[in-house]
């Protein structure tokens, strides 16, 4: 299995992707770091994709939400 997540901005138009992990929980791990670095590049929201199917989404990446 491969995940991945799918960046979106606030219009829920996609703007890039992540690489790919093995696990999931190394890919919720990444996004929990990597999300600050996000949010500075517009990205506003994020989707998990398992093998190109999405598990869920989309999470927003606001502090407030």
């Amino acid at each position: 299995m491969a995940w991945s997540w799918t960046y979106e901005n606030a219009d829920g138009d996609t703007v890039g992707t992540s690489e790919t992990f093995d696990a999931r929980g190394d890919a919720e791990s990444w996004i929990g770091e990597a999300f600050p670095d996000l949010v500075d590049d517009g990205v506003a929201q994020v989707r998990l994709l398992e093998d190109g199917t999405e598990v869920y989404g989309p999470m927003s990446l606001s502090p407030g939400d």
